[in-house]
């Protein structure tokens, strides 16, 4: 049973150096790979990484307890927001 690849219909234009592109081709024909699924195979899992390194807040152990903490007790709010809501509540 034959493996499906995904439709790629988007386009990325790469500029590279004779030898990088011959080193990239005969790397993807050891491997027995289309140039851009060979390309795509290495780079996809380190996009992945930076993606969510970046996307994550990683917080202290003190910092994840004060979170917790008032989550689970909230602070009453302030005038500033009671008047605001209120504000926003009669516009609506």
């Amino acid at each position: 049973m034959g493996h499906t690849w995904p439709t790629r219909e988007d386009r990325i234009e790469l500029r590279v150096t004779k030898e990088e592109k011959r080193i990239l081709a005969a790397a993807a024909a050891y491997e027995r790979l289309h140039l851009t699924s060979f390309i795509m195979r290495g780079i996809l899992p380190h996009a992945r990484n930076v993606v969510d390194q970046a996307e994550r807040i990683a917080l202290s152990e003190r910092d994840s307890l004060r979170v917790l903490d008032l989550l689970e007790h909230p602070p009453q709010p302030s005038p500033a927001l009671v008047a605001a809501a209120k504000r926003r509540t009669s516009r609506a």
